[in-house]
């Protein structure tokens, strides 16, 4: 059997950029969940890591190859576009889950940019995610009563 060639000081950064991507979902993933959604504490989570886990292979493998390391960007956000349509319910009147899906796109950009080490992204994109719920929904929930 041959061994894996796991590089001693790769692991660390990697395990590192997962953690992250893990932390910086947590606010959006515990508010969806306090709402009642169905994506929250596990699903996004697992998008944020799983989104970082997918570059950080593109970029081992690829290196800096912008165009392999673009074909690796664009399926995922395909792939995460499909998990966010699992959150989407139409019914005769209203469509709900497009925000939730919405949030799902943007955990995996988050992911991404912190494989990318584009961390000033990633915080920026936790905060506003989490800031469009926290402030907007209520506010949503005001004009939907007619207030």
């Amino acid at each position: 059997m041959q061994e894996l060639p796991i590089e001693p000081e790769s692991v660390v950064p990697a395990i590192v950029a997962l953690v992250v991507a893990f932390a910086l979902s947590l606010p959006i993933a515990w508010n969806r969940e306090q709402g009642r959604r169905r994506m929250g504490l596990r699903t996004f989570p697992l998008v944020a890591m799983a989104s970082c886990a997918y570059v950080l292979i593109g970029l081992a493998i690829t290196g800096e190859s912008s165009d392999s390391l673009a074909r690796i960007v664009q399926g995922l956000i395909t792939g995460i576009g499909f998990i966010g349509g699992g959150a989407i319910l139409k019914s005769s009147e209203e469509v709900k889950g497009a925000s939730t899906a919405a949030a799902i796109w943007a955990t995996g950009a988050l992911g991404a940019a912190v494989a990318l080490d584009r961390y000033e992204l990633a915080i920026a994109i936790a905060v506003m995610t989490f800031l469009v719920f926290l402030v907007l929904t209520p506010v949503r929930e005001k004009m939907d009563n007619g207030a």
